[in-house]
């Protein structure tokens, strides 16, 4: 969940990404709407395919296996295309390029862990949300690091720039910086911290992807701090193809897809 790209992360998981966890935090969109020329849904179905714009660096949501891209966000596009009978097609794109491709009709929608921010609400559309992004506050266990409200004046390991630090900063902890979210956790282990704040989705990558969370418990504060939303985005005039992405993404989280698969890439349900 980053701000500005306050991100690069997750992706800790959402670092946090690569568990050396470029996925921390769901992504920013950046530019300013203008010249929209995507297709509507009416033109998609002339053509038979739904372009989709994304990284394709930032696992688990959309990365290379084998050479193949894989990842959260390439099956649900596939599976979103699919529901609008279409066939998914994916434009890799790097990050600082990746929301202007929206603007000139390059893709139809992007697929990047985007959050959805009230400022990027009146520049782009954004479908229901498919992901949300729970704070989890990491500690020592027995270390009465329980909620956000106990971090006042604790040091707290965080990304500089990221949503995380801008959380902990908030609830007046003391911000120490580290790189990322595998470093922030040796700190909590050496002492240097007390805590570091991440999002829950890296902690179950981290703990799927087999690394040592011994002694270290992660709670989830969303009482503290609202879930961030991840949603597609696409241009705001394309309010047909909004309908429609929308009305895929509600088939497959009633029929149990985006839960099946937020389990096997992520280790555990941020679909709710």
């Amino acid at each position: 969940m980053k701000y500005g790209k306050l991100i690069k992360s997750v992706a800790a998981f959402v670092g946090v990404a690569s568990l050396g966890l470029a996925f921390n935090v769901a992504r920013p969109a950046q530019a300013s709407a203008n010249k929209i020329s995507a297709a509507t849904s009416s033109e998609l179905k002339q053509k038979g395919t739904l372009t989709i714009g994304l990284e394709g660096t930032f696992a688990p949501y959309s990365y290379r296996k084998d050479g193949k891209l894989t990842g959260f966000e390439v099956e649900l596009g596939k599976d979103i295309a699919k529901q609008m009978g279409l066939k998914a097609k994916f434009v890799p794109t790097k990050w600082d390029g990746l929301i202007e491709g929206v603007n000139t009709g390059k893709y139809d929608i992007v697929l990047n862990n985007v959050t959805v921010t009230k400022e990027r609400q009146a520049k782009f559309g954004f479908s229901t949300p498919y992901i949300y992004s729970h704070f989890a506050l990491i500690s020592k266990k027995g270390s009465g690091l329980n909620t956000l409200k106990d971090i006042k004046g604790v040091k707290i390991a965080s990304g500089t720039g990221t949503d995380n630090s801008v959380v902990a900063k908030k609830f007046g902890a003391k911000v120490v910086p580290s790189s990322e979210f595998s470093t922030s956790l040796d700190m909590v282990r050496q002492g240097r911290v007390k805590g570091t704040i991440n999002s829950m989705s890296a902690w179950y990558a981290y703990k799927k992807d087999g690394k040592n969370v011994k002694g270290l418990q992660a709670k989830d504060v969303s009482k503290d701090e609202k879930p961030a939303k991840i949603s597609a985005l696409m241009a705001k005039k394309n309010t047909d193809l909004k309908k429609d992405v929308n009305k895929a993404l509600k088939q497959l989280r009633n029929d149990g897809t985006l839960t099946k698969l937020s389990k096997k890439y992520v280790g555990g349900d941020i679909t709710k």
